[in-house]
């Protein structure tokens, strides 16, 4: 599929997603969710795929929804539409690991997808927020839910009820994203950590995934034996004994994904 507002390029076993609306700061609107959509779907599906970085530019991930395409919509379009729903219900059934490069503006749509990777990485000029009350409406892609588990109820409350923006260092500091590199080192860094995740053997990577997200779904209880039953079930593969030989025989592993 040719696409207008993404640039998709596989690098090694890397599907590197590029946001690609430079006039509008890479505002996601709905053809650039469709495409986005579309080609993590395809990336799901590809073999030589192991990993997905998504960017943008290094002045914006993404400087939110579009505007422009939400201003005119009535509760009724917004709600018969199910706005945002299909998008975001779509990036959470890939199973495969994603990361977020940010540089520069993550902010409003643009915070929130980031959120929905996997983890963050981000330059140090990268700034977040959730300023849609100065728009008169509130997030909807997860900017008042994924926050609050991220950064706590408190800082979650003021960066949406005040619309104030977290620099790197902060961001860092509260657990919104997992390392900070210098701006012209974050594609490389990011790069770097795909290649180490692809490394891995898939089964499993896909298992931690998996183990990770049911931790903000259940009770600690439930997510421990959800966690157990899998670690069980991962000594059913070939991948196990390979990576358990290796170790022994202190040598690389070659997963085969078996």
């Amino acid at each position: 599929m040719a696409y207008e507002t993404i640039v998709v390029e596989l690098v090694d076993h890397t599907t590197l997603i590029k946001l690609n609306r430079p006039d509008a700061l890479n505002a996601l609107n709905e053809q650039l969710l469709s495409e986005l959509c579309d080609a993590l779907q395809a990336a799901q599906k590809n073999s030589k795929t192991r990993c997905i970085v998504i960017t943008g530019s290094e002045k914006a991930f993404a400087a939110g929804a579009d505007i422009k395409m939400m201003s005119t919509k009535s509760f009724v379009d917004a709600y018969m539409e199910d706005m945002f729903t299909e998008a975001s219900d779509t990036i959470a059934r890939i199973r495969k690991p994603i990361i977020a490069a940010v540089s520069g503006y993550a902010l409003g749509g643009g915070c929130e997808l980031a959120m929905m990777c996997d983890f963050i990485i981000c330059s140090d000029t990268a700034k977040f927020g959730q300023p849609e009350i100065n728009l008169g409406v509130s997030p909807g892609l997860g900017g008042t839910q994924r926050l609050a588990r991220f950064v706590g109820k408190s800082k979650a409350m003021d960066m949406n009820l005040t619309g104030r923006f977290m620099d790197a260092e902060e961001a860092e500091r509260c657990g919104l994203v997992s390392r900070v590199v210098p701006s012209k080192k974050l594609m490389t860094e990011t790069m770097a950590a795909a290649s180490k995740i692809a490394e891995k053997s898939l089964i499993t990577s896909t298992a931690v995934k998996e183990m990770v997200h049911r931790s903000f779904e259940t009770t600690l209880k439930e997510g421990l034996l959800f966690e157990r039953r899998l670690f069980h079930a991962l000594f059913a593969t070939e991948d196990q004994k390979e990576g358990m030989n290796a170790f022994i025989e202190k040598r690389e592993a070659q997963f085969r994904d078996k």
